[in-house]
């Protein structure tokens, strides 16, 4: 006997909008505000795109009713309506997407349930505030909300503290506000712990909209900046600089390559489209050769910054290295 499936009933699109500017709403986000038969959002969203809601029914929310919207969404996907339910950036990143399927499956919710749901994706704030301070993230970063609305201090600052001890570039989500003003000043606190006081900072309020700000400081100077809840903080690592009025953060050619105008050969003990000399096998070989001359596990861990246990497991295994690795093309080498 063949079960029949359930018409879909209403659709749910999770709009990213981007920065706000119309220049960079994608085409599918568009298209979907043009689709919804109801648009739902915080109401500095709702004005980004009140030009495209002419017909629309438009359900106005407050910045901390992230449910309230979410669960007007599903019930106006029930009643048989495509709802646009939008978010600045990307609805994924700090955005409605999680507390929608957080609603929708305690609602016992199911993909096949007859409501459809899609992701639409925008550019972060991560994205667009870095592309107008040059290139900050083009190697390891990663983005913490200092927002304690719903994430315990203790949660942040371990975050903060793992990732300024681990050389990450860093955008600080939800800086500050007019009643959080102490977070940022905790953030700082504990990356003077590990980074430089020079270290750049650059600081983008209201990316791609009418009072966009730019200022570049450093981590010691930092808090004498403009920061603001519209603001995003970008934290560079031990090796960003600013020159020209940008801000770069080298992905690590310069360990390999003679960077030279007409010249890109591989300096002298590495190879072009194979791992770095001190990469993982060249490391493996380092630390065995080391721990064989006698330092213990311990020494290695200091000089290398890595728990002991770790470099311990490591020296307990046998050596099994690859050491043709000239055969093993790298895409990004």
């Amino acid at each position: 006997m063949t079960q029949a499936c359930t018409a879909p009933t209403g659709k749910i699109m999770l709009v990213g909008l981007g920065p706000g500017s119309h220049d960079y709403l994608t085409g599918r986000a568009r298209a979907a505000i043009a689709e919804a038969d109801t648009v739902i959002g915080y109401a500095t969203y709702i004005r980004l795109v009140k030009e495209l809601l002419d017909g629309k029914e438009v359900i106005k929310k407050a910045m901390t009713e992230e449910l309230d919207r979410a669960i007007e969404a599903y019930d106006r996907a029930k009643q048989g309506k495509k709802v646009a339910l939008i978010s600045s950036g990307d609805a994924g990143v700090y955005g409605m997407a999680g507390p929608t399927f957080e609603v929708l499956f305690q609602a016992g919710w199911t993909p096949d349930s007859g409501i459809e749901v899609e992701i639409i994706p925008g550019a972060s704030a991560i994205n667009t505030c870095a592309s107008l301070v040059g290139a900050p993230l083009t190697h390891d970063f990663c983005a913490i909300s200092l927002s304690d609305l719903l994430t315990p201090w203790p949660t942040i600052a371990r975050r903060l503290d793992a990732v300024a001890y681990s050389d990450f570039v860093v955008a600080l989500y939800n800086p500050k506000s007019g009643r959080r003003t102490r977070q940022i000043q905790e953030a700082q606190r504990i990356f003077l712990r590990h980074r430089d006081p020079n270290t750049p900072v650059a600081i983008v309020k209201s990316a791609f909209r009418a009072k966009q700000r730019i200022e570049f400081t450093t981590l010691e100077k930092m808090l004498e900046a403009d920061i603001g809840m519209l603001s995003t903080v970008l934290i560079g690592n031990s090796n960003t600089f600013v020159k020209h009025g940008l801000m770069i953060t080298p992905r690590g050619y310069a360990n390999k390559y003679d960077v030279e105008i007409g010249n890109s050969a591989a300096r002298d003990g590495e190879k072009a489209g194979v791992s770095l000399s001190t990469g993982l096998n060249g490391w493996l070989a380092a630390i065995h050769a080391a721990h064989a001359d006698g330092q213990s596990p311990a020494e290695l861990a200091k000089a290398y910054r890595l728990p002991e246990d770790y470099i311990a497991a490591v020296l307990n295994e046998p050596l099994d290295i690859d050491t043709d690795e000239a055969a093993e093309e790298s895409a990004e080498a």
